[in-house]
């Protein structure tokens, strides 16, 4: 079975094909950001990306109708339970209102519903979307009842390595307590507990350890003195927290390799920098470890970064008191999404229905 997986960026889209579990190829489709400027909203894209991908695949000799399903990463709908779920008219109607904001994944349901129209009418679906909330309900107060916590972190890699790391361990993800940190442009560790996420920080909105772009969570009455100062905009606050914070707010780069380079070169200032980035995250970590009441299988590295060894390797002389540390670089997402849509067809899970 061919399952064609869609992965919308913000200026890239990514695209694999896979024969079953197997990659027959996978390719990043950059788009030229002045040309996506033109476009008002980020939902107004999809006939061009749509093209790009027509383009690629014919490229590819990759007719549509070779294909048994097409499956692409989810949207801001409203919360969801970990899955695999069909693409239906109720998750395209949510996402074209954009209540839940605007973002380039929420191109992915849409593009996967088209092409599998086209490709005469086979299944569409998205695997575990950023929505992902299975928070227990003791995780989800904040100390205002106005601002309860949210779950939006990176569900699709975090849940696909969780369960590689359950394999591992010859257990399956539904027998294991695991922390997993996703280490990429944003942050999220997650506390995997038999098969569901009962708590995490909402990386979407730069909560958690700081990262290469974003600021992690910030002393909260500088924050307010900050925003009432008039000094800044709403969205220039925005922007400081979400794509200016971390790496590129002390050292000018999201570049980890140019950190390190940096490092080598004897810049103490970065290698604090670094240091104090590695050192959140080791405290996200063992924070975790009390969900478990410190019963935890394993602690699990991944993302970009994690390829990074003088990174990880900070983070693990602080957390491996707590649980093995296993390290799975790299972000994986198409493959998920690919694994995802497999399971459905060939039976081994049931697809759920976004109501």
């Amino acid at each position: 079975m061919r399952i064609l997986a869609i992965n919308p960026g913000s200026t890239s889209t990514k695209l694999g094909l896979y024969e079953d579990r197997q990659a027959l190829f996978t390719e990043t489709l950059a788009h030229n950001p002045a040309e996506l400027a033109g476009y008002r909203t980020v939902l107004e894209q999809h006939a061009f990306r749509k093209e790009a991908v027509l383009r690629f695949l014919a490229g590819k000799d990759t007719p549509l109708s070779s294909l048994a399903a097409v499956v692409g990463r989810g949207g801001l709908t409203k919360p969801l339970s970990g899955g695999t779920y069909l693409v239906n008219q109720a998750m395209l109607d949510d996402l074209r209102a954009a209540e839940r904001g605007e973002h380039a994944a929420n191109l992915g349901p849409l593009l996967a519903s088209e092409l599998a129209q086209a490709a005469g009418g086979i299944p569409a679906f998205v695997v575990d979307p950023v929505v992902v909330d299975e928070l227990d309900d003791v995780a989800r107060l904040s100390g205002l009842p106005e601002l309860p916590r949210e779950s939006k972190f990176h569900a699709l890699n975090q849940k696909a390595v969780a369960r590689r790391a359950a394999k591992a361990l010859g257990r399956s993800y539904q027998e294991v307590n695991l922390v997993v940190a996703h280490l990429g442009g944003g942050i999220s560790i997650g506390a995997h507990r038999k098969g569901r996420v009962v708590d995490v920080n909402n990386a979407l909105d730069g909560e958690g350890p700081m990262s290469p772009e974003r600021s992690g969570t910030l002393p909260a009455g500088a924050l307010v003195h900050l925003c009432f100062s008039g000094r800044f905009t709403e969205a220039q606050v925005r922007r400081k927290i979400t794509g200016c914070g971390g790496l590129m707010a002390h050292l000018g780069t999201t570049d980890a390799q140019e950190v390190e380079k940096r490092i080598q070169a004897g810049d103490a200032h970065a290698k604090l920098v670094f240091q104090a980035m590695a050192y959140q995250v080791a405290k996200g970590i063992a924070a975790l470890g009390a969900v478990f009441s410190g019963e935890v299988d394993a602690v699990v590295l991944t993302g970009g970064l994690a390829n990074s060894e003088l990174l990880t390797g900070w983070i693990k002389e602080r957390v491996a008191f707590l649980a093995p540390v296993l390290i799975y670089p790299g972000e994986g997402e198409l493959e998920a999404l690919a694994l995802g849509a497999w399971r459905v067809l060939v039976g081994e899970e049931e697809a759920k229905v976004y109501a």
